[in-house]
Order: structure tokens, then C-alpha cells, then sequence
């Protein structure tokens, strides 16, 4: 049984979609999302800025890859742990969500 793995993120594209395609064919779409948290430190409104990396596969990879840098999504996702050895043999690792749903924000009117 599978252990519960799921994650909600709205914010805006933080970098342009790269666009790849796997070995198998399948399209895949990298991009950087910014969340912003608003909170009060004494009487004072302050910013907190959260960037999460994203990939996307197949039909949804092909609808990322033509958002435009700085559009508003919401990410329905999981997150995925890859890790690797550098050519030194020294571990790495790094935590990204997998998205499987995205909902794309309609644009403010000014």
C-alpha cells in the first residue's frame, strides 16, 4: 500500500518551461514556481518567498511548456526525492514535486 504523498502549491512561474522529451518519447516540462506567504511581524506585513521545481509528463508537460514566465498556476502534485553521485562519488539529492494536475489562474484586469 502506498503512503499518502500529496502536495498543493499556487504561485507563478518562476523561469520560462524548459521542454525535453524522454527516451520513450514522452514530452516533460521543468519550471521553477514562487509561492509567496504574507504574515504580520508587530505591525508590520512581511513577505516570505518559497521556490519549488516542477516537472511535468506528457499532455500536461505540452500545456506547461506554453505558460509564460510570471503566469499564476495552481499544482496538484507529489513529491519526488531523486538522488545521484557527482563524478567524486559524493551523494546529492534533491526534492521536487511531480505534477499531476494544474490549474492555470485566470489573468488580473488592472
Amino acid at each position: 500500500m502506498n503512503s499518502l504523498n500529496s502536495t498543493l502549491i499556487e504561485g507563478e512561474l518562476d523561469t520560462e518551461p524548459i521542454s525535453s522529451i524522454s527516451p520513450k518519447g514522452t514530452s516533460i516540462s521543468l519550471f521553477s514556481l514562487c509561492s509567496t506567504r504574507y504574515y504580520k511581524e508587530n505591525d508590520e506585513t512581511l513577505k516570505e518567498f518559497s521556490y519549488f521545481k516542477i516537472e511535468a509528463w506528457g499532455k500536461l508537460a505540452e500545456i506547461c511548456n506554453e505558460l509564460p514566465k510570471t503566469h499564476k498556476i495552481r499544482v496538484v502534485g507529489r513529491l519526488k526525492q531523486d538522488r545521484w553521485n557527482d563524478q567524486k562519488g559524493n551523494p546529492h539529492s534533491e526534492v521536487k514535486v511531480v505534477a499531476e494536475h494544474v490549474e492555470i489562474m485566470p489573468l488580473r484586469k488592472p
